[in-house]
């Protein structure tokens, strides 16, 4: 299993007066081009949480300015981790919502989540091939 305090261990993020900007380019086959993540306060080993926010997308409609995501690793009965994230969007000022744009979102919002969790799985699965990466 992987336990992610012996990878957050070997991470480096900022600390909090530095901001670090990652432009991201996607190949084919994704649903976006490209996104811009600000990691800001990024690290808190004690509480194995990090955060960073994603200011641009092409994802993102007119109305998002931008989204905050925080991800908590917590230990499993099993002695593995169990990894927990919340997202908060932020919309631009003075924005009303159709019922119909509220089910888009939706739509869009749970194929943003299962392509995380498929880079998640990507991530743990190079993880448990290569269990000597992070030590």
């Amino acid at each position: 299993m992987i336990h992610i305090q012996n990878l957050v261990q070997h991470l480096s993020f900022p600390t909090p007066t530095v901001i670090c900007i990652v432009l991201i380019t996607f190949g084919e086959g994704y649903q976006i081009k490209s996104a811009k993540h600000i990691i800001v306060n990024g690290l808190d080993k004690d509480n194995f949480t990090y955060s960073y926010t994603v200011t641009e997308s092409d994802a993102f409609p007119d109305v998002i300015e931008k989204v905050t995501y925080v991800v908590k690793f917590e230990a499993s009965a099993d002695g593995g981790s169990i990894c927990k994230t919340s997202s908060t969007y932020h919309t631009k000022a003075d924005i009303q919502f159709t019922e119909e744009q509220l089910e888009g979102g939706k739509e869009k919002i749970k194929a943003g989540k299962e392509n995380a969790l498929a880079m998640f799985k990507a991530v743990e699965a190079y993880l448990l091939a290569n269990p000597d990466a992070y030590n």
